[in-house]
């Protein structure tokens, strides 16, 4: 293409500087150079016309290139339009999550808050529950002497029995009393502290030790060791015999019997003055009392820890607003055991009589009261871990 359009450049050129007697002389170089530059020109001309067809086959491809990217542009725009819609509606989506995220999050920390605090308040009620416990045990301990002594003085005093204050012998005993001119002596043992493992040992050792009371002149061969109730679970021997005397350990409630028991022997100014069938009566009286007494220590047991569960479980099962409103009605709970009085001796007849409307009134709320098999059950018990 360059180089026919060089040709047609020579050509004018050479025309237009062309002289006379070159007209004449190079004339034929010059028709040569118009013929090629004719041939030139003719293919410039079919090179233009390709050209133009190809201009226009441009243009159609670019004008449907266009309306195609046009539509294409159009499809775009709209699906454009549709992804920014479900962006807005993604986003207010997401921003709603984010809120109910942070209100369930809120929420949530409350719950843990309030269990955490729940659980605190029931971790700090458990341990005042435990440490109230520890605590009556401690009073109840130590106060068991004073309790024991108080004790013995009204049974003395309702039975006419003589308490020795001062005694006439070396040692200080709790409780001393004068019953068929001897001294019997009753004293007073609890733990030192609220573990009660060492607590039989520390009783064989005293048991051991009561020999200096023991071997003084007047002074009965039995002596007894009183101890707390809540203390017979942990204790499996009571019955220490030892060479020249006995020490027996009894609860709170067996005093009373025991001492009756000894007291009948003051009906009879000498021993020696018995009959076989008297001293056999006796010794049948003495041990029924000291049965009954050990058969009533098994008992107590058994439902000192059935109550104590119980408490516990109450304690722990029961749902935080009933046993608030269980401890309300406890503390406005009063229990008043019948007064003792002086003056007054307890009848026979009159406790027969409570026993017997007690048992009617059981029998017609529909409780089985059998009380053979209830005998032949306890008497099954065996009373020492030897039997």
């Amino acid at each position: 293409m360059e180089t026919n359009n060089n040709k047609i450049n020579n050509l004018f050129n050479e025309l237009r500087n062309l002289g006379f007697w070159a007209r004449l002389f190079q004339w034929k170089r010059i028709r040569i150079q118009l013929m090629d530059a004719g041939a030139d020109l003719v293919k410039l001309q079919t090179n233009l016309e390709h050209l133009k067809d190809d201009c226009v086959k441009t243009e159609l491809r670019y004008e449907k290139k266009s309306a195609a990217d046009v539509e294409t542009i159009a499809n775009l725009a709209a699906r454009k339009a549709e992804l920014d819609l479900e962006l807005g509606r993604l986003r207010k989506e997401d921003e709603f999550r984010k809120q109910e995220l942070g209100r369930s999050m809120s929420t949530l920390k409350d719950i843990k808050d309030q269990f955490d605090n729940e659980r605190k308040k029931e971790k700090l009620l458990q341990t005042e529950t435990e440490n109230f416990r520890l605590q009556q045990i401690k009073e109840t301990w130590n106060n068991h002497e004073a309790t024991v002594r108080h004790t013995i003085r009204a049974i003395a005093m309702r039975h006419g029995i003589e308490m020795i204050e001062q005694v006439p012998f070396k040692g200080t005993p709790d409780n001393t009393l004068r019953i068929c001119e001897e001294f019997m002596l009753f004293d007073a043992k609890s733990p030192a502290g609220e573990d009660m493992s060492n607590f039989p040992a520390y009783l064989r050792d005293q048991s051991e030790k009561a020999v200096k009371y023991a071997r003084e002149e007047n002074v009965h061969k039995d002596i007894f060791f009183v101890v707390p109730s809540n203390t017979l679970k942990v204790i499996r021997q009571h019955v220490y015999r030892l060479a020249a005397y006995n020490v027996f350990v009894i609860s709170l409630d067996a005093l009373e019997p025991v001492i009756l028991a000894y007291q009948k022997l003051e009906a009879y100014e000498f021993a020696k003055q018995l009959s076989p069938e008297e001293r056999e009566n006796i010794c049948r009286v003495l041990g029924k009392f000291a049965h009954l007494a050990k058969r009533r220590i098994q008992v107590d047991h058994f439902f000192i820890r059935q109550f104590m569960e119980l408490a516990y479980k109450a304690e722990t099962d029961l749902p935080a607003e009933i046993l608030d409103q269980v401890l309300e009605f406890e503390k406005a709970e009063k229990l008043n055991p019948p007064i003792e009085r002086r003056a007054k001796q307890i009848s026979l007849k009159e406790l027969e009589k409570d026993a017997e409307r007690i048992n009617q009134d059981t029998i017609s709320k529909g409780i089985a009261m059998i009380e053979q098999d209830i005998s032949a059950g306890l008497n099954k018990l065996p009373l020492y871990s030897g039997e």
